[in-house]
């Protein structure tokens, strides 16, 4: 059975660069395209970047574009979130989560594709304050 953690997160101030990181085990991720999601308080999940199960392909919310970047490297089964110029704003619980196919979803805004995922970690804390 896949299981997923999440680690990385801390308390950054504005401006800050922070790397998330989704270590797998129990299963390959070499088949299996990887999301990373956020939940801040108050608000719904959202979607945030995603990446094919080979790495040749990534997609990114608009929040995300230009600041955050995902990558994985299979050989340690291990999806990573570079996120850089954060902002008060990305402070959330952030989570990834593993999708049944090698691609990332199509057709549909990242932000809305919770849906199309499972196998969810327990998440890491992001908190962007002065």
């Amino acid at each position: 059975q896949l299981q997923l953690v999440e680690s990385g997160g801390g308390l950054v101030q504005p401006g800050g660069s922070l790397r998330l990181s989704c270590a797998a085990s129990g299963f390959t991720l070499d088949y299996l395209a990887i999301g990373w999601f956020r939940q801040a308080p108050g608000k719904e999940r959202e979607g945030v970047a995603c990446i094919s199960n080979s790495g040749g392909s990534t997609a990114y919310a608009d929040s995300a574009k230009g600041r955050f970047t995902i990558s994985r490297d299979n050989a340690k089964s291990t999806v990573y979130l570079q996120m850089n110029n954060l902002k008060p704003e990305d402070r959330a619980v952030y989570y990834c989560a593993a999708r049944g196919l090698k691609n990332c979803p199509a057709g549909i805004r990242l932000e809305v594709a919770d849906h199309l995922f499972g196998s969810w970690g327990q998440g890491t804390q992001v908190t962007v304050s002065s």
